[in-house]
């Protein structure tokens, strides 16, 4: 009976969704909406239909569609995207939560709140919707655009402040203060083992799929990608974090790989299917009656919401050097609240500090943002149109000055900028490695030997700690940066030696440091530094130079498997002759030169490039002669330099952003015409006759008014009465008649 309610709740919400989405695409809504209003149809709150036996079977299903909707995600967001945008997105992040705490703080007091209340509205409202914003841009076609990339970023990066969020704010509910060990450790953790997951599946994941790439189809893909979701999902969470992060990290590992646009494909089906669950369930928690009792408590929290994300967002944006269109097209897409309004919002109920009342009042506040979300996204440009016009000319100089002087960098300020960054993640990658092997070896392999040995036991687990850590250790202590590097550096100031001298010192210690821990907790501290120091020196002394080699080779082939995607892409990694490289480029609907033949397309001439191959579907189209043709889709393998491919990716990846003019396939009919006595088209033949060209139809048969048909082949004369039977659009028929 369990399986049979679960299943009949799920049929009747699906049936319910598609018949209000259907309904919604006829008006030309964003789907999301109609999800949510199908939600509410469907709900216990709504009394003149049928609603579902057991809310806890689509709590179910929305929780899998969350999962789901972050892993999709993050396939389309790789880790080095993130990082390329992580600066703006952390610093937007930060503006954005800490403003809207302060602000929910205040608003709350002005509703009669309590100190607790107030602090823990502030926290709900400080988060922007993942899911739905995913949807919205999604529906709305946006998600190509730079703004969307951003956006995303700023959410992931607020994923991660409300899981600290989460700490301080039970921390308070309890101490009534906030334990700063425990917040610092919380922050430690949540780093360590994104860091753990980085890694792990970066360097195995590529390598394992290509060794069994002959076996993957698009049903073995599947049943992987979604094994390795749910598997990365439940493992968050025996770590202490959340199913969606879990989620999200996997669909960013799979990101960077060659299988990321087979994987997409294949997932989105599913996806859409509990991407719907999911938005439905948001809409079966809207109460009319809570509503009409609290209308003017949600209308003022979802106007502060609504401008204070625009506000917020938008400056944060400008702030971080971006263009005044990009920071007000980002802050109009975070007008809502969603699923993390609901967890911080359970989490103060079960510690029993929430008012019971604020709950609902919080899921009215998200359903309504929810609802207006898109209508917001598209006000976006034309309210940065009205604000371009009216902008004061030096305020409009200004931030165009401060945007400009925020991305453009002197040629030592970049190379500095890239040796650090180069050396923090160096440091916190190492690090993060050698510090989960101490761990593991300490929790499970010192036990198991001592149990056997207990004697020996302590000797052997530091021997296998220490080879384990050795690898890593030595590569802590490489410089991150290269000789010509340091080289220019210097001879740019001289002052430079002085920061580089002391980040090879700090790595020498740190690695030190790692060796003295690690036998230190496993004997005592006055072995760990006598023995620590001797190891050391003899590690630094037997350094060779075959030993760097092949660690330099680790670490390529850990960054060659997290650029994988985009090496072949750009063809960095299928080195030809000199800097010739053999990239392979899909073909998007926008390009120039489809439909057109090899021949005329004038690549080599134009570009400088040459086609080696074309896949086109399952085949592989060897050395293709100048009379083959271009077609959306179609996989380029591009033969070019550095320069010339990276100009023409663009033109060969174009996507078609202009509204179709072309009529949708539903349109197209086989229908007849019949001429009339004082038709023109009399005594014309189909080819004078310009049907065509000038009709945009396709003439199929003609029916003499005999009855009989004849097949026109260009020279048959149009008789009256002749019946013609044509294929074209509506639109076309109507003018040819």
């Amino acid at each position: 009976m369990q399986v049979e309610s679960l299943v009949r709740d799920l049929a009747f919400i699906l049936l319910m969704g598609a018949v209000v989405t259907v309904l919604f695409k006829w008006l030309k809504q964003p789907v999301v909406l109609g999800y949510i209003v199908a939600g509410f149809l469907a709900s216990p709150h709504f009394h003149y239909l049928p609603s579902v036996t057991t809310e806890s079977n689509i709590e179910f299903w929305a929780q899998l569609g969350i999962v789901v909707l972050l892993f999709s995600l993050g396939l389309e967001f790789s880790f080095k995207k993130l990082l390329n945008t992580g600066g703006s997105a952390v610093v937007t992040a930060m503006i954005i939560v800490i403003g809207m705490m302060c602000t929910g703080f205040a608003i709350g007091h002005l509703l009669n709140f309590s100190h607790m209340n107030s602090l823990f509205l502030g926290g709900m409202l400080s988060m922007s919707s993942t899911t739905i914003i995913i949807k919205a841009f999604t529906d709305l076609g946006l998600r190509q655009k730079k703004f969307a990339s951003l956006v995303f970023a700023v959410l992931i990066v607020e994923d991660l402040f409300a899981v600290l969020m989460m700490v301080v704010l039970s921390s308070i509910a309890i101490n009534n203060s906030v334990e700063g060990s425990e917040l610092l450790m919380s922050v430690a953790k949540l780093v360590f083992f994104l860091i753990i997951w980085f890694l792990v599946g970066v360097y195995v994941l590529p390598s394992a799929l290509n060794r069994i790439r002959r076996y993957l189809n698009s049903e073995t893909l599947l049943i992987i990608a979604l094994g390795l979701c749910f598997g990365m999902a439940v493992f968050s969470v025996y770590c202490g974090f959340s199913l969606a992060l879990g989620a999200f990290v996997m669909g960013s590992i799979i990101a960077g790989m060659s299988y990321a646009e087979s994987i997409e494909a294949v997932v989105s089906p599913v996806k859409d299917l509990f991407g719907a669950v999911f938005f439905i369930s948001v809409g079966m928690m809207v109460d009319l009656n809570v509503i009409v009792e609290y209308f003017w408590p949600i209308l003022l929290l979802s106007g502060v919401v609504i401008a204070g994300m625009i506000l917020f967002g938008t400056f944060g944006m400008l702030i971080t050097g971006q263009s005044l269109r990009i920071a007000m097209e980002s802050g109009f897409s975070l007008t809502q609240i969603g699923e993390f309004a609901f967890i911080i919002a359970s989490l103060g109920m079960s510690l029993g500090v929430l008012d019971p009342t604020i709950y609902p009042i919080v899921v009215a506040v998200s359903v309504l943002t929810t609802f207006t979300t898109p209508y917001f996204i598209r006000m976006a440009d034309p309210v940065y149109g009205f604000v371009e016009r009216h902008l004061p000319k030096r305020m409009h100089f200004l931030i165009e000055r401060y945007s400009e002087n925020a991305n453009s960098e002197s040629e030592t300020r970049v190379l500095w900028a890239s040796v650090l960054k180069r050396y923090v993640w160096r440091i916190l990658l190492y690090s993060s490695v050698v510090i989960a092997i101490m761990l593991l070896c300490l929790k499970y392999v010192e036990p198991l030997l001592l149990e056997f040995s207990p004697g020996w036991g302590r000797f052997i687990t530091s021997v296998i700690t220490l080879l384990l850590m050795a690898p890593f250790l030595l590569a802590l202590a490489m410089p991150a940066s290269r000789k010509t590097e340091r080289e220019r550096l210097v001879a740019a100031n001289a002052h430079f030696d002085v920061p580089l001298i002391v980040m090879t010192i700090f790595r020498l210690l740190l690695a030190l440091g790692f060796i003295i821990y690690a036998i230190s907790a496993i004997h005592s501290m006055r072995i760990g530094w006598i023995v620590g120091l001797l190891i050391f020196v003899v590690m630094l002394c037997t350094f060779s130079g075959r030993l760097r080699k092949r660690l330099q080779h680790m670490e390529m082939r850990f960054f060659d498997n997290l650029n994988e995607r985009e090496l072949r892409r750009s063809g960095k990694n299928n080195n030809l002759v000199s800097d010739m490289h053999l990239a392979f480029i899909t073909v998007g609907y926008g390009c120039p030169f489809v439909g057109d033949r090899l021949m005329d397309s004038n690549l080599r001439k134009k570009y400088g490039v040459n086609v080696a191959s074309i896949q086109r579907g399952g085949h592989t189209l060897l050395v293709p002669n100048g009379a083959m043709r271009i077609f959306p889709g179609d996989t380029l393998g591009i033969i070019g330099t550095d320069d010339q491919i990276e100009s023409i990716l663009p033109v060969i990846e174009r996507i078609d952003d202009s509204e179709p003019d072309t009529p949708a396939m539903a349109d197209v009919k086989l229908t007849k015409v019949q001429l009339s006595a004082t038709s023109e088209l009399i005594g014309k033949t189909s080819a004078t006759g310009q049907l065509r060209d000038k009709y945009k139809v396709l003439l199929v048969a003609i029916q003499r008014p005999d009855g009989t048909y004849m097949h026109p082949d260009g020279t048959t004369l149009f008789e009256a009465e002749d019946v013609l039977w044509i294929v074209g659009s509506s639109e076309s028929v109507e003018k040819m008649k």
